[in-house]
C-alpha cells in the first residue's frame, strides 16, 4: 500500500510541474499558431552533431508546425477588402512568415535562462543552438519580413513595421506584464491588416498599369475620368481584424492562468466572447448578402415607367435571416463558424467548471486550434469561399507536422 501511495504522489507531481513552462510556451506562440500543443518531451537530447540534427534543432526553435495558421491572416485580409489573392497577398504572407519566425527565435532567446530550468530540452539550453545564433536569426528574419512588405508598397511597410515592433516588445518585455494579452491581440490584428494593405496597394498599382492613362472626355468638368469601380481601402478590413484580435486576447488571458488554474471567471468570460464572435461572424455574413428592394412608385417594390429597381441595406430581423435562401457560401460560412465554436467552446466550458491546470491548458490549446477555422469563416464572410477552403485545407497539414515537431 505504501509503494502505491508513493507512486500516485510522484505521478501527481509530474502532472503539476510542466504546467508553468507549457503555459508560457502556449501564450508566447499565439501570434500565428494554430496547431495542437502536445506536452514536450521530458528528456534532454544531446547536442546535434550532424546536419540532420542541426536542421531538427532549427525546426524546433522555429516551431515550424505552427506556420500553417499564418497564411490565413493575409487571405482573410485580402478578402475583407474585396481583392483576390495576388502578388500583394503573397508578399504579405511571406512577410508574416518571416516576422512570425523572428518572434519564435527571439522568444527562445529571451527565455533561455527560464528554459534552462523548466525546459532544458529546448534547442538553446540543450546547446544545439547558441544564443547569438538565435538572436541573429531573429534580426535577419525581421529585416527579411520588412523587405518583403516594402515590395508591396509603403503602406504595407508601415503596417509591417508596427507588427515587428509589437512582436519584439512582447517577447522582450510585455509578455510578463498585464499588457501581454493586448500586445498579442495587436499582433494578430496588424497581421490581418498587413494582408489587406498589401493586397490593396498591389492591386491598385496593377490596375493602373493595365488601364493605362485615364481617358480625357471632351467637355467633362476638369477632364477627370471616373474610376472603373470603387476601391475599398485597407480600413475596410478593420472589423475582421478586430474579431481575430478579440479571439487572441481571450486565449492569451486564459493562458495566464495555466500554471495555477483556479480561475472560473476568465474562461466563462472568454466562452461568452467566443459565442458572441461566432454569432457576429455568422450574422454579418448573412446580412451582407441580404438586401430588401426599395419600394417604387407603384408600392411594394414595384417600379414605374422609366424607373429602375434599386436595393438598399435594411435592418434584418431573425425572420429575414431564416426566410432568405441559403447559398453555398452561406453553408460554408455556417460550417466554418461551427468548426470554430466546436473547437474553442467545449474546452473553455470544461475549464470554467473545473479550473484545474490540465483543463485550462486544454482550453488554451483549443483556442489556438480554433484560429484557422475563424480565419476561414472571416474570408468566406467577405465573399471569398475559395480562400476559406484554402485556409481550412491547412488543418490536416498542421496536425500531421505537429506530430513530428511540437508547436510549443
Amino acid at each position: 500500500m505504501r509503494w502505491r501511495l508513493r507512486a500516485l504522489s510522484v505521478l501527481g507531481a509530474g502532472l503539476r510541474m510542466p504546467s508553468g513552462a507549457r503555459g508560457r510556451a502556449l501564450q508566447d506562440g499565439l501570434f500565428g499558431t494554430g496547431g495542437t500543443a502536445p506536452a514536450p518531451d521530458r528528456h534532454r537530447p544531446s547536442p546535434g552533431r550532424g546536419r540532420g540534427d542541426t536542421v531538427r534543432a532549427w525546426t524546433e526553435l522555429f516551431r515550424v508546425s505552427a506556420l500553417f495558421s499564418v497564411p490565413g491572416d493575409a487571405l482573410a485580409g485580402a478578402a475583407a477588402v474585396g481583392r483576390s489573392p495576388g502578388r500583394g497577398t503573397a508578399l504579405a504572407i511571406g512577410a508574416s512568415l518571416c516576422l512570425y519566425e523572428a518572434g519564435m527565435a527571439l522568444n527562445d532567446w529571451a527565455d533561455r535562462e527560464e528554459d534552462a530550468v523548466d525546459r532544458p530540452h529546448r534547442p538553446i539550453p540543450s546547446g544545439r543552438i547558441s544564443p547569438p545564433a538565435a538572436l541573429g536569426a531573429a534580426g535577419v528574419l525581421t529585416a527579411a519580413g520588412l523587405a518583403l512588405a516594402a515590395r508591396a508598397g509603403r503602406p504595407a511597410l508601415a503596417v509591417a513595421t508596427g507588427l515587428a515592433a509589437t512582436v519584439w516588445a512582447y517577447d522582450l518585455h510585455l509578455k510578463h506584464t498585464k499588457a501581454g494579452p493586448a500586445a498579442m491581440a495587436a499582433a494578430r490584428t496588424l497581421d490581418l491588416l498587413l494582408g489587406a494593405t498589401a493586397s490593396v496597394a498591389a492591386g491598385a498599382r496593377g490596375g493602373a498599369a493595365a488601364r493605362g492613362p485615364a481617358p480625357v472626355v471632351p467637355g467633362a468638368a476638369d477632364n477627370v475620368a471616373a474610376p472603373a469601380h470603387p476601391a475599398r481601402g485597407p480600413l475596410t478590413a478593420l472589423p475582421a481584424a478586430l474579431v481575430l484580435g478579440a479571439h487572441t486576447y481571450g486565449v492569451t488571458a486564459v493562458s495566464r492562468h495555466e500554471a495555477q488554474g483556479g480561475s472560473t471567471a476568465v474562461p466563462l468570460a472568454v466562452l461568452a466572447t467566443t459565442a458572441g464572435l461566432g454569432a457576429a461572424v455568422l450574422t454579418a455574413g448573412r446580412a451582407a448578402r441580404t438586401r430588401a428592394p426599395e419600394p417604387g412608385a407603384g408600392g411594394l417594390g414595384a417600379t414605374g415607367p422609366g424607373e429602375h429597381r434599386t436595393t438598399r441595406p435594411h435592418r434584418l430581423t431573425p425572420t429575414d435571416l431564416l426566410l432568405t435562401t441559403f447559398t453555398p457560401t452561406d453553408l460554408l460560412l455556417t460550417a466554418f463558424t461551427g468548426a470554430y465554436l466546436r473547437t474553442a467552446a467545449p474546452p473553455l466550458l470544461h475549464a470554467a467548471l473545473n479550473p484545474s491546470p490540465p483543463l485550462t491548458q486544454r482550453a488554451v490549446g483549443g483556442g489556438i486550434r480554433a484560429m484557422i477555422p475563424l480565419q476561414a469563416a472571416l474570408a468566406t464572410r467577405a465573399g471569398a469561399p475559395g480562400s476559406g477552403l484554402a485556409v481550412m485545407a491547412l488543418v490536416p497539414l498542421a496536425r500531421s507536422l505537429a506530430r513530428k515537431v511540437s508547436p510549443t
